[in-house]
């Protein structure tokens, strides 16, 4: 019997199967807020080139780096890179867990005195001293009417990024300046996820 071969233009080649350049974990001191938005602007990029996993884990800065530290471990070469991102706030370790995280070669985006400064720079260059989160909500409610820090729809804050990202330069160029307020170095992470 003869040996029946596929029709012309039937049969479609596969193409190569790219890894994705850098692979990132990024650990959320809070379970919605940062996870949303950076979830959000990790779909709205869909860069071939970086691979991002975000997870949420509502605890202070310096177990937040040990559970990212834990996580890198479990998966031994699984990620380029590892990010924390939380808040200053009324945390008293954050100096600490900035100096573990870099001694594990761990990256920190820290906002002070919270997230909600970065989502503030999408709309406005805000210079002044906000010492807690109360006091910083009315001023991005001014931009977001009704912002509801478990509800973050990146869409009210796709177009503001690259903006956001000038203006927490001129605040902190260093990303470094953690006890500077405000502050905020969310911007070197995300310039991470955009660019290969």
């Amino acid at each position: 019997m003869a040996k029946a071969f596929p029709r012309e233009g039937s049969v479609r080649r596969r193409g190569p199967v790219r890894r994705s350049s850098r692979t990132m974990l990024i650990v959320c001191g809070s379970k919605e807020t940062e996870r949303q938005y950076l979830q959000g602007l990790r779909d709205h990029l869909r860069n071939p080139a970086v691979s991002v996993v975000v997870r949420g884990k509502a605890c202070s800065p310096t177990q937040l780096v040990a559970y990212a530290r834990g996580q890198r471990d479990l998966n031994k070469g699984g990620y380029d890179e590892v990010w924390c991102v939380f808040d200053v706030d009324e945390y008293p370790d954050v100096a600490e867990a900035a100096a573990v995280a870099r001694r594990n070669g761990i990256r920190v985006a820290v906002s002070n005195p919270c997230f909600e400064l970065w989502l503030l720079l999408h709309f406005a260059d805000h210079r002044a001293h906000v010492a807690t989160y109360k006091k910083l909500q009315p001023l991005l409610e001014k931009w977001v009417p009704g912002y509801d820090k478990t509800r973050v729809d990146f869409g009210r804050y796709r177009d503001g990024v690259g903006e956001a990202g000038e203006r927490a330069r001129k605040l902190d160029p260093t990303g470094e300046a953690h006890t500077r307020n405000p502050s905020t170095s969310v911007w070197r992470l995300t310039d991470r996820m955009t660019n290969p």
